[in-house]
This record gives structure tokens, sequence and C-alpha cells, in this order.
């Protein structure tokens, strides 16, 4: 089995693909108006209107109702995407700091509330945890 993407449901398909193209520095593929794909080399972070939940039959996702999943993401350098990020993030939740288990971090909230962290290894061994994923 492959881990094919992350899909965030929102009622704003527009709004939150262009967060997200600046958060991530990416054009998204809008194969339909309602339905778009940021894809990384990583992972792929798809964003649908709430009207496609029901083209699977699944009416239980509501859009911007999510408190218990944080989008992942590691960078570079956090200091720096921290100051590119504080014009366009509106919700910072944790500033810089380096975590316990050995990442530096941001976290702030996108548009519809979900969270996202922003991340990098630091500690030796934060680093080797990290050293083999892509």
């Amino acid at each position: 089995m492959k881990f094919a993407s992350v899909r965030i449901i929102t009622d704003d398909v527009d709004r939150l693909v262009s967060f997200y193209e600046k958060v991530l520095e990416v054009s998204a593929e809008r194969p339909a108006p309602v339905f778009a794909e940021l894809v990384l080399p990583s992972c792929t972070l798809a964003i649908g209107h709430s009207q496609t939940v029901q083209l699977f039959g699944a009416g239980s996702a509501e859009a911007a109702n999510n408190r218990t999943v944080i989008l992942e993401f590691r960078v570079h350098d956090v200091d720096a995407e921290y100051e590119r990020l504080k014009p366009l993030v509106g919700e910072w939740v944790k500033e810089p700091a380096t975590m316990p288990w050995g990442n530096r971090a941001i976290l702030f909230r996108d548009p519809e509330g979900n969270l996202v962290n922003l991340f990098a290894p630091v500690t030796e061994e934060a680093i080797q945890r990290f050293g083999g994923r892509r």
C-alpha cells in the first residue's frame, strides 16, 4: 500500500489553495473547480470542496471542523520560514522553538483552522531519525 495524500474539505477551495500555494511555494494542479492537489516530492495535499464529499457517499466530513490532525512539513530553516510567513499567517500557535524530541518547529492555523507544523530536525538524534526518510 502506498500513502497517496491528505485531503482537506473546505467551502472555499480558492482561498485555501491560495494559502497553501504561498506556504508550500508550489502551484496547485486544478483538475476541477472543486478539487486541487499540491504535489510535493514527499506527499500530496489535496483540497476538495464540501460538495465532493457527497460523491463518496460520505456525509460525515465537514469543512472547518477538524481539531485532531496536524499537517506537518519538513523544511530546511524553520526560523527563515517563520519570517517569510509572518505576513500570511493569521494565527500562530507556536513561534519557533526546539521541541523535546529534537525538532525545531513552528505551529500555526490555516484559514480553516487546521494546524500546520513546519519543522526541521536539529539535534543529532533527530537528524539520524530522519536520515533515511525522503
